[in-house]
């Protein structure tokens, strides 16, 4: 009878240790690999055909899903669109009243973020390192190097980015990417109620609490 009592203690120790893991594996993954406004990206990756696990893990590097999020080059919102950018595609794509303030708001930025791309796409084929390269380093700058031998030896592949910055970010994306399509499997493919999720914006206005803070007491 000891024997049993004492092998049924380690079971369930081991099995509350089991879920332990589980819940801190979740909870890592869900901070560090968010997903929000599944609708939107499934709305608009559907209209230009473009795979919504790819646009959680652009959103992801870009902003960490902070649609308030705005970088030292003035690149705003969820994608991260320079205000230059955003002006000429509200043009090409009819949006009327457009301010660069709007890409603050999700929809607008993601509806151009995917048109861009989209764009990139038609530009330089299926080719998902140079889309992303174009992204972030400029499809000016992906040409030129295209045409020159130093960096492709064949005008179709790159087989070295000049710019660290964006040689890291196709890393980043492609790492995202592949979290994304295992952690979410299936998630696009079902039904999406549009909502946001909350506890990303909870997160985002701590930190922005915290920095805050520290910026005072400095």
């Amino acid at each position: 009878m000891f024997k049993t009592n004492k092998l049924f203690r380690r079971l369930t120790i081991i099995l509350i240790l089991f879920l332990i893991i589980i819940f801190v594996t979740n909870l890592y993954y869900k901070i560090n690999y968010p997903l929000s406004y599944k609708g939107l990206i499934k709305k608009y990756s559907k209209e230009y055909n473009m795979d919504p696990y790819l646009i959680a893990a652009i959103i992801n590097v870009e902003s960490n899903f902070n649609k308030n999020a705005i970088s030292s080059k003035d690149a705003r919102g969820l994608m991260q669109i320079i205000p230059k950018t955003g002006e000429w595609a509200a043009g090409k794509l009819g949006i009327e009243n457009f301010t660069v303030e709007l890409l603050f708001d999700p929809e607008t930025n993601i509806r151009i973020g995917i048109w861009y791309l989209d764009m990139l796409k038609n530009e330089f084929g299926d080719n998902i390192q140079l889309i992303l390269a174009a992204y972030n380093g400029g499809s000016g700058n992906v040409s030129k190097w295209l045409q020159n031998e130093e960096y492709s030896e064949d005008g179709k592949e790159l087989k070295k980015i000049p710019f660290k910055e964006t040689e890291q970010y196709i890393e980043k994306v492609l790492k995202n990417y592949e979290v994304y399509k295992n952690v979410y499997k299936n998630e696009f493919n079902e039904e999406i109620e549009e909502s946001e999720f909350y506890f990303i914006e909870f997160f985002h206005n701590i930190r922005e609490l915290i920095k805050d803070f520290l910026m005072q007491t400095v």
